[in-house]
Parts: C-alpha cells; structure tokens; sequence
C-alpha cells in the first residue's frame, strides 16, 4: 500500500523525532535542562538540549548496530525544565523534584544537558527513594573540587557531591585535575584515557563490570571525547576518548548492567558545525540500545 502521508512533513519535535509518543507506555522518559549558570569557561551549554533534540530527529531509527529500531522502548519527550537562576541549589531542587515523579511513574529518566551540574539533582531523587545504584562517570575531569568560586554545587564539584551520595562512582577516560582531587582519586575506581588505550576496551569493561553493582546510573560529560570528534564543549580537554572506544566500553557493560537513568551533558553547540551534535544524538540512541535492548 502507498504512503499517504506527505512528503514535506518534517518530523515531530521531540528526541529521535518520533511519530507517536505515549508517557504511559514509556519505558524512558527524556527531560531537557538547558541549564549552564555554573560553567567556568565557554558557556552555551544551555542550548546542547536543543541541538541534540534536532539532531535525532534526523537520524535513522533502525540500527545496524543493534539490528533493532530504537523507538520499540517507548520514549516519551517532556517539555524542557525553566533554568532557575536564583542559585545552583535551587535548580538542583528543582531537578531532583522533576526526577523524582518520573521515578514514582517507574520510568528511566535520561537528562539532556546542559551543564553537568544538572546531574546532582538526579542522583539526590534516586538517593531520596533508597534506590541502591552505582554511578558510571564518562569525563575529561574528576569535577571532585570540594568548592569553587565559593560554591559546592558547581559542574566542577559534581562529583564530589555525587560520591558522598553514592560512593559506589567509577570514572571513564579521566585524563585533567587539580592537585588536591589527584591526591585522593581513587585509582581502582578511575579509568583514565591513557588506560583505555594501554589496556583496550575489554579491560576497561571488565574493570567496570567488577567495580559497580547490578543497577547503574550512566552520566556522560562530551568532553570525554577528543576534541577533534566533539569539539562542541565548553572545557575541551586534548586527546581524549574516540567515538568507538567510547561505544566499545557502553556496548560491554551494558550487556551486564541495569541503567536506571541517565544524563549526557556539556554539549555547547558551534554555529554551522552540526556534525558534534549528530555525535551526541547517536551517541544516546545506541547507548539506550545496548542497555536497553542488547543489541547484536
């Protein structure tokens, strides 16, 4: 039977520009915060939602990786979250309010950042609710200052935050910090960029594996990436992660863990320069695939 439908529709606006989204049936539920009040360098972080969200909607849904069409999860897009601009508390309050319905509704929530800040306010909802998860960093930077600028709530000291919510962190292609943060970093649970390519991806996998529980929260800060594949970031660190490394380590260990949710973050989108934002929305679907779905 012929398409009726019209060839100059564009698709709906919403994450992988699917065609019927229903929040019921969700599995995932993706809540935009294009927050970026804390960043220290570039800012722009604010708009990453926006690009990725255009992005997706111009990718294709069958994988040839997964050999499956990403939208039989069930992904439901909300309205983006209004920055609150009194203070960076305040917005995380706010985030771990957002985060905590969705988790009451039984949905996986994926945040599309924004600063990484934003990831605090999601781990605080799990934390509310007892949820017992491990925490599964991909970054450039341990962000574990204990303060900056006079604030402890900043996208340099979220991880410092997030481990004395959920101690169970462990950190992927690590590769800039400050003296103080190198003097406590935990080497068993860091993966740094020059381990990944000494050991393959396979080690790093089985190092995740061994290191985290069953169920795993997964934050990914773009700037794990090499600038030369993601120069989209606002603090671009040289010779990171590529693209397959980064998609070898996802594909290992999300044949083994359980995601609860999820946040990829920092994407500060370049005027004219699309191909950093395609990264990241592909980026997302193959990662809810191979956790979600398995995949080949």
């Amino acid at each position: 039977m012929q398409d009726s439908s019209p060839l100059n529709r564009l698709p709906p606006y919403n994450l992988f520009g699917l065609e019927e989204q229903d929040y019921a049936s969700a599995k995932v539920a993706v809540l935009p915060v294009p927050y970026d009040s804390t960043l220290t360098y570039r800012a722009g972080a604010r708009e990453g939602p926006r690009a990725i969200i255009d992005a997706s909607r111009n990718i294709e849904l069958y994988s040839h990786e997964l050999g499956r069409d990403i939208s039989e999860l069930g992904i439901y897009t909300l309205q983006a979250m209004a920055p609150d601009l009194s203070s960076p508390e305040s917005m995380v309050a706010g985030i771990k309010r957002e985060v905590g319905i969705l988790l009451d509704d039984n949905k996986v929530p994926l945040l599309l950042g924004g600063e990484h800040t934003i990831t605090l306010g999601a781990l605080q909802a799990f934390r509310e609710r007892g949820v017992d998860l491990s925490v599964l960093d991909f970054d450039a930077h341990t962000d574990s200052r204990q303060e900056i600028f006079g604030s402890r709530y900043t996208h340099a000291t979220v991880m410092a935050r997030g481990r004395e919510l959920y101690p169970s962190l462990f950190q992927v292609g690590i590769r800039s910090m400050d003296a103080a943060s190198a003097a406590y970093l935990d080497r068993s649970r860091a993966i740094t960029r020059d381990e990944v390519r000494e050991g393959g991806t396979d080690e790093a996998v089985s190092r995740i594996v061994e290191g985290t529980g069953d169920a795993v929260y997964l934050t990914f800060d773009l700037d794990a990436l090499d600038p030369a594949e993601m120069p989209s970031v606002g603090t671009p660190e040289p010779d990171g992660l590529r693209f397959a490394e980064a998609m070898g380590i996802i594909k290992g260990v999300g044949r083994k863990k359980k995601l609860l949710g999820a946040d990829f973050v920092e994407l500060s989108p370049i005027p004219h320069m699309h191909a950093p934002d395609f990264l990241a929305a592909k980026l997302i679907y193959l990662t809810l695939g191979y956790f979600m779905l398995g995949g080949k």
